[in-house]
């Protein structure tokens, strides 16, 4: 079976045409290096897998090889020789240079920190996931939300297939990839915290309380967390703030990006066991947001909560109007207290509560139940408005 991912290779292709370099970054086995090869077979390109022996030779003397080269030059998994961001630098700032470099990369500039400040100003960086609904079509919700987006998983024959291959993917994430960035901490004991924050998966980061039951300081938990982040493993949903006279709550909320990873780490291995599993609403929670995110794509996202209780899911920002998501897993979606109190003081424009059924109905006059399935509608709506 093959998925084609033809918003990626349209985005690809403009950032190629309008930047010296492209980062397309995002977790291992996600599909980058595949998204590469397609492009490559449109355009001239040279190719370079940088954990490739024989490239890493080409590449000893890095600036008289690429300084030669015309066309795109694609540089993968680059996190794995750093010292390339300056020789792109050198070349890219040369009037007779006459390539294009597209670098693909399993970590974030945060982690890198050398792309984003050696190529100021030269760089535009495309974040890529694994497989979305809109791209598995709408029918196949209930397996990609079980197994998750990475492409292995996702197509695997079986569920047992898929989770055995999720399982290779978390041991090897572990014991070879995070080394390979230069962090060294012991596998087991990064296991034992990334298991940690699948239970906490939805809900506010609370570092006093995960320092204590693994007994390590905040300041050391608070750099595992960053490094599951940098690494896109864990995405940390900020706080919305404003000045509405009440206390709010100002922790993010921490969700692991994938939930194939999640229900392996929370030991679900099909969907009659996630149903009736507790952590069941907040993994909807997270597959929602994700499939969100990737279809509406926002600048910028936020949840928002308050110490007396009310909160929203997700604040975002479009043609500058302000709109809120909900997410439910339940088959009729009502009116709660929480949804009335952000809707008036966060000032939507509209609320919409994505959930797993098959109607779209009002709920209030700017609040709707909205199928998962007809996410794209939301960006429909919004294009009419003036």
């Amino acid at each position: 079976m093959i998925i084609q991912r033809e918003d990626y290779l349209n985005r690809l292709k403009i950032s190629i045409g309008r930047s010296p370099v492209t980062a397309l970054l995002g977790p291992r086995q996600c599909g980058k290096t595949t998204l590469a090869r397609q492009l490559v077979n449109q355009k001239e390109a040279t190719f370079f897998d940088i954990e490739s022996v024989p490239d890493q030779r080409r590449l000893q003397n890095p600036e008289l090889i690429l300084g030669n080269l015309t066309g795109l030059v694609v540089l993968d998994e680059i996190q794995a020789m750093p010292q390339l961001f300056q020789v792109l630098r050198v070349l890219v700032d040369r009037p007779e240079n006459q390539a294009r470099f597209l670098i693909l990369g399993s970590a974030s500039p945060e982690i890198i920190k050398s792309a984003s400040e050696t190529l100021a100003g030269r760089i535009e960086f495309i974040e890529i996931q694994g497989f979305a609904l809109s791209e598995t079509g709408t029918d196949s919700w209930e397996s990609l939300w079980l197994r998750g987006g990475f492409p292995r998983s996702f197509l695997a024959n079986t569920n047992e297939d898929s989770l055995a291959w999720r399982e290779g993917f978390i041991r090897t994430f572990l014991e070879r990839d995070i080394p390979q960035l230069g962090i060294h901490i012991p596998a087991v004991t990064m296991r034992r915290f990334w298991t940690m924050l699948a239970h906490y998966h939805g809900q506010t980061w609370n570092a006093a309380e995960i320092s204590r039951s693994m007994g390590l300081s905040d300041k050391t938990v608070r750099s595992y967390l960053d490094i599951l982040t940098g690494t896109f493993m864990i995405r940390q949903l900020q706080p919305w703030f404003e000045n509405l006279g009440k206390r709010q709550v100002k922790s993010p909320k921490l969700y692991l990006r994938d939930t194939g990873l999640l229900h392996s780490l929370l030991d679900i291995p099909n969907l009659h066991s996630l149903v009736g599993h507790p952590k069941v609403g907040a993994s909807w929670e997270g597959f929602a947001m994700e499939q969100a995110l990737q279809v509406l794509q926002p600048n910028s996202v936020y949840f928002w909560g308050t110490h007396a209780g009310a909160e929203l899911d997700l604040v975002f920002q479009l043609k500058g109007r302000r709109y809120g998501l909900e997410f439910k897993f339940s088959e009729a979606p009502t009116l709660t207290p929480s949804m009335r109190i952000s809707s008036t003081e966060l000032a939507l424009d509209h609320l919409w509560i994505l959930y797993p059924g098959n109607e779209t109905y009002p709920v209030t006059e700017n609040i709707s139940a909205l199928p998962l399935k007809n996410l794209g509608s939301i960006l429909t709506e919004v294009q009419k408005l003036p």
